[in-house]
């Protein structure tokens, strides 16, 4: 290369994600929890809107007749609910600028206060993660990374 150093060239700041970028990443990760928490409420208030009885006089469906189905539809209502509390939980906690080892233990905190396993919110992470409504490619990066590290230290969390 004409006399210059090959190593040289990269210098400086060419590399991975900048701070700016985890900002943006973590703020991604925030808004698909969001839209995770979203479709949880729809599904747990369909449920329960299908389990419920009509009013008297309301002309529509009939309730569930067999209470097993009934109680399994209200049930599944309620963990949906759930953990569309804690994504958005996890969302609120994603905004704070902290160490991915920290939002871990705060995220692990929170899961374990509702009753669910750290390891619930992995699923919607990596799905936030591939959900990245932007051509940022040094965010979508950041993004990656930090819950590829989260998922990994909520599991950690589980065992």
């Amino acid at each position: 290369m004409s006399g210059l150093d090959e190593d040289s060239v990269f210098d400086g700041d060419f590399g991975g994600p900048g701070p700016e970028d985890f900002a943006n990443g973590a703020a991604a990760l925030a808004a698909g929890l969001i839209r995770e928490a979203q479709g949880l409420a729809q599904a747990a208030a369909a449920l329960r809107s299908v389990a419920a009885p009509n009013a008297p006089g309301v002309p529509g469906g009939e309730p569930v007749s067999d209470i097993r189905r009934q109680r399994m539809m209200l049930h599944t209502a309620g963990e949906a609910a759930m953990r569309a509390a804690l994504a958005l939980d996890a969302a609120a906690l994603l905004a704070e600028s902290r160490a991915p080892a920290e939002q871990a233990a705060r995220i692990a905190e929170a899961a374990k206060k509702v009753g669910l396993p750290p390891a619930t919110l992995a699923p919607f992470l990596r799905s936030a993660a591939l959900d990245f409504r932007t051509d940022d490619a040094a965010a979508r990066i950041a993004a990656s990374t930090l819950a590829t590290d989260l998922c990994a230290l909520l599991d950690a969390a589980t065992s």
